[in-house]
């Protein structure tokens, strides 16, 4: 049920305005290709496995195979030509077999013409449709197992996050969460992985706040939670990072070993890690073509601005990043249900009518986007140690997102910006969500904003502030907006960031069988 009385026009100016900012981006993204939606590629097709004589420690194949393909021929017509006419004219039967001879210098890249081209081109579709066969079976799976063992039966979902650096210790606390009550476990990664250009290989056990995405770990993780799934009755859901310099591949490894959710934001890894934007706008659309085969619900970052920015004075920014973030899913081929929006409840509460202002500002977000799985984010910038008043907080942030009706529910923990969270910390907090959603279940219903209140006014106010920059974002132009720092007063030029020198653009005769099937087929 509508409750701020939005009006239609406004919306419609809003999205209008939203896709003639991301136009020239768009167009950006299709002109230009980079080495990890190459890389990306050949995980499709097929390759796995790391160098492991190498003296600087393993590097996967792909990589190997990538950078020599880069150094021969170039990239701008793209990588699978080359590999896949390689692999025939030295008469190899893997690209395991490819890249090993790659490492030993015994195999020169080159562009095929002519019927060679055609063969290398066949080639090259089958292996990746092979691959693409593996995302769709692990959708039809889940799609079965959740009509076996049912969803969680209320929303909004209950998302923990685990974080020990092992994955041996994910597991443990991933399946005592799940019987606790969380319906979605996030690994949450290493810190600094996402600033790797390469993509680690196999199980790991040192990680540092975090543990390594690698295609063993996402396979362990979601053996574990199917079994506990069988366990509790329901399906629990697995969630990682599609983020910073390995986002294409991270997606592809996701959709191979079915996770379900994926943090997955258009402008996240330029703001918060100072990525080029280049390379994050084209990594991030061939990233999120591959989760839309998937079914995978991408998150998006937009909770991040408020970490830096003011969450009264930037909630227009959020908005208007939403929308944004909304154009570039659908343009990718994301439908609304996969669609994670980000926001979160990070007013000072030594604001006045603070909490009135958090209910505006998430029912605007549910109103905007009636159909998505919005994700609310918990307090983190004002928790100040003080655990009682941390716990406080969370309860109130979990009703707020009860009232507004939220999809997701990330669970604040009281001893943010303190520890990483014991186990008895999470199950203290899991009690905390509990408590709320039982003792208030059904208290939406009864839920009306004055229509001339603070919080239907608020919600109008942002909304207006939205279109407004929206309309000088279309004057502008995004990059240089984004170079301005209008999102979380984050500063990132166009031209600036790390990961510059991946992004390649394609030639008039550039091929990727992965980018053609998946425009063909979403």
């Amino acid at each position: 049920m509508a409750l701020l009385d939005l009006d239609p026009q406004v919306v419609a100016t809003a999205r209008a305005l939203a896709a003639k900012a991301a136009e020239p981006v768009v167009a950006l993204a299709k002109a230009h290709t980079t080495v990890a939606v190459e890389r990306a590629t050949l995980r499709l097709a097929g390759i796995t496995g790391a160098d492991t004589t190498h003296r600087a420690g393993d590097v996967p194949w792909v990589n190997r195979v990538v950078d020599t393909v880069r150094e021969h021929c170039g990239l701008e017509h793209g990588v699978a030509l080359p590999v896949f006419h390689a692999l025939r004219a030295h008469d190899l039967t893997s690209l395991t077999d490819l890249a090993e001879a790659t490492a030993a210098g015994q195999v020169r890249y080159t562009q095929p013409t002519g019927r060679d081209r055609e063969r290398a081109r066949k080639a090259a579709t089958a292996a990746v449709t092979k691959g693409l066969r593996t995302v769709d079976r692990n959708r039809a799976r889940r799609d079965r197992l959740v009509a076996t063992l049912g969803d969680p039966p209320r929303r909004p979902w209950i998302y923990l996050i685990v974080a020990t650096g092992d994955i041996d210790e994910d597991v443990v606390q991933a399946r005592n969460a799940a019987r606790a009550g969380a319906d979605i476990i996030a690994v949450i990664r290493s810190t600094g992985q996402s600033l790797l250009d390469y993509v680690p290989e196999g199980a790991t056990h040192h990680g540092f706040a975090g543990t390594y995405a690698t295609q063993e770990n996402f396979r362990i993780m979601r053996a574990a939670l199917d079994e506990v799934s069988r366990e509790v009755g329901r399906y629990v859901r697995l969630t990682n990072y599609a983020s910073g310099l390995c986002m294409p591949e991270i997606a592809v490894l996701a959709g191979l070993q079915r996770l379900d959710m994926m943090l997955n934001d258009s402008m996240y890894g330029i703001l918060f890690r100072d990525i080029n934007p280049v390379r994050t706008f084209v990594d991030q659309r061939f990233s999120r073509q591959v989760h839309a085969r998937a079914g995978i619900v991408i998150n998006t970052g937009e909770d991040n601005y408020l970490t830096t920015a003011d969450a009264v004075d930037a909630a227009h920014t959020v908005t208007v990043s939403q929308l944004l973030n909304e154009h570039f899913a659908h343009e990718a081929g994301l439908p609304d249900h996969l669609l994670g929006l980000g926001h979160a409840f990070e007013i000072n509460p030594a604001v006045p009518e603070s909490f009135r202002l958090e209910l505006a500002h998430a029912l605007l977000a549910r109103e905007l986007f009636p159909d998505a799985p919005l994700k609310w984010m918990p307090p983190t910038k004002h928790m100040t140690g003080d655990v009682f008043h941390g716990y406080l907080l969370d309860g109130f942030f979990t009703l707020a997102g009860l009232l507004t009706g939220q999809s997701i529910l990330l669970v604040g923990m009281m001893t943010e910006a303190v520890v990483t969270p014991f186990l008895s910390d999470r199950d203290l907090a899991l009690r905390n969500v509990r408590y709320v959603l039982d003792a208030a279940g059904g208290l939406r219903e009864d839920f009306r904003p004055a229509p001339d209140g603070l919080i239907v006014t608020r919600a109008h106010q942002v909304l207006g502030e939205a279109v407004d920059l929206l309309a000088r974002i279309v004057d502008d132009g995004l990059l240089d907006a984004i170079a301005d720092g209008t999102f979380g007063l984050m500063k990132r030029p166009a031209t600036g960031g790390k990961g510059a020198d991946g992004v390649v653009e394609k030639a008039d005769d550039y091929l990727n069988p992965a980018a053609d099937l998946l425009e063909a087929h979403p």
